[in-house]
């Protein structure tokens, strides 16, 4: 006969219910099965069944077991170490050497999730105070009492996690830092950057001052007010006008954006997120170092610790030195750094440039040819005078103009350092949640992009 898929329920299941109540042999007695079978037979049709039999083999077979976990708990637990391929022993043991070989990341954090909770101990406890046999547990019950005994166990499995998840989240942080390092350090460093700045001051005085006075200083998001400012005619923005400007005027400055590194690198970086990854994993290295000095004889831990050490202190540097620096640098150009993070800050710099460069395509090809008719027309008056005003406040505010000490010193060639390390090391962006346990695919190597970058 075929076979009905239904939901059997085992004979412990049925106390108190219904089916108590039923007596389907009886009913087979009573009706003649021959034509049901012929109707519904398979192909390959056996002997009929004797249901009783069946029934007494069944409720002789039906397992009357302690159980130490809950029903879901334990379903979920066997598919988990069904998952991991290996013994009860085998998985124990290499929790206890800290075998990476033998357990995978994932297996390992599958695992995390069963943990022996407080009345699982409970009830494990007393059934070794009863002597009871361990055959009367199911295999996961098995598990859990060995599991339980690990010493540390709770230590072992996050030490164990931790060592295998150090290595991509120290390659995928380290770009990030080393990113707002040196974005932070050539925009505070560029003295082309600063005239740029001293040009737009300038102009946005003059159009102001008879009405509003003159401003020692401006939010960077003016600089997006540059191209909503429109001329007379409606054919050219504030910024195109200065870019032609500066290119006649100032042509040393057309190119101030080669002094800025990786803005854009820089503008995708949560810092707030890779400081509090920094600090995981510096939890998690003393979390290591103590269980070695409880166990001093494991050499897995003590190469890790002997490799890994000094990674983890320059990542410690590292994000000192970008925090301090993007501060430092977001103060410096007169910003708030509590409403202006990096993923805010540098993209502000990096549509300005953008915005010049098109500016600046669009007036170099205005300066090779010059307006129609300019070369026979005369300059008028106000025209001559308004050069002449500008020209005089560029040459006071470059008397006035003082250096600015670069934000780190005592280190020659270090945002050059900055930049190869950059180059040869590949930059990962993490901005898709927190670093706890998953490890990453790997990101594409860091190009220098000709647009912002280099």
């Amino acid at each position: 006969m075929p076979v009905f898929n239904w939901v059997a329920l085992k004979p412990s299941q049925i106390d108190g219910t219904v089916f108590t109540e039923l007596n389907d042999e009886k009913v087979l007695q009573e009706l003649d099965m021959s034509d049901f079978e012929e109707q519904f037979k398979t192909k390959a049709q056996g002997p009929g069944l004797d249901i009783s039999a069946l029934k007494a083999k069944a409720t002789q077979k039906a397992p009357s077991k302690v159980t130490l976990m809950e029903s879901n708990r334990a379903k979920n637990l066997a598919i988990t170490l069904r998952k991991g391929g290996r013994s009860i022993q085998d998985i124990c043991t290499a929790i206890e050497t800290y075998d990476q070989q033998a357990l995978s990341l994932d297996f390992l954090e599958l695992l995390l999730r069963f943990l022996p909770t407080e009345y699982e101990r409970t009830l494990i406890g007393k059934f070794e105070r009863e002597q009871q046999s361990l055959e009367e547990l199911s295999d996961e019950d098995q598990f859990m009492i060995r599991f339980s005994k690990i010493p540390r166990l709770v230590e072992r499995m996050n030490v164990m996690i931790f060592l295998g998840n150090f290595n991509d989240t120290a390659q995928l942080l380290m770009p990030q830092l080393n990113a707002i390092i040196a974005a932070s350090m050539s925009l505070k460093s560029s003295s082309k950057l600063r005239n740029i700045l001293e040009i737009v001051l300038a102009f946005g005085n003059y159009m102001n001052s008879s009405k509003r006075g003159a401003a020692y200083g401006f939010r960077l998001q003016s600089l997006d007010a540059l191209l909503e400012m429109k001329s007379t005619d409606r054919k050219q923005t504030l910024l195109h006008y200065l870019v032609r400007v500066i290119t006649e005027k100032y042509p040393e400055l057309t190119g101030f954006h080669t002094e800025l590194h990786f803005l854009d690198k820089a503008g995708t970086v949560s810092l707030d997120s890779v400081l509090q990854d920094v600090r995981s994993l510096q939890q998690g290295m003393e979390l290591t170092r103590k269980e070695f000095m409880r166990q001093d004889d494991s050499l897995v831990l003590k190469d890790f610790l002997k490799v890994n050490l000094e990674v983890m202190e320059k990542l410690q540097a590292d994000s000192k030195t970008a925090k301090v620096g993007a501060g430092g640098t977001v103060e410096y150009f007169g910003e708030n750094p509590k409403t202006s993070p990096p993923t805010t800050f540098f993209p502000m710099f990096m549509r300005f440039i953008r915005a010049y460069k098109v500016g600046g395509d669009g007036a170099a090809k205005e300066a090779e040819s010059g307006p129609p008719g300019s070369e026979n027309r005369p300059e008028l008056p106000t025209q001559k005078a308004k050069r002449q005003q500008m020209d005089m406040i560029a040459e006071l505010k470059k008397k006035q103009m003082v250096k600015e000490p670069l934000i780190y010193e005592g280190k020659d060639g270090a945002i050059e350092d900055i930049i190869s390390d950059l180059r040869n090391n590949p930059y990962r962006r993490a901005d898709k949640g927190r670093s706890s346990a998953k490890k990453r695919p790997a990101g594409q190597s860091l190009q220098a992009t000709p647009d912002i970058s280099l």
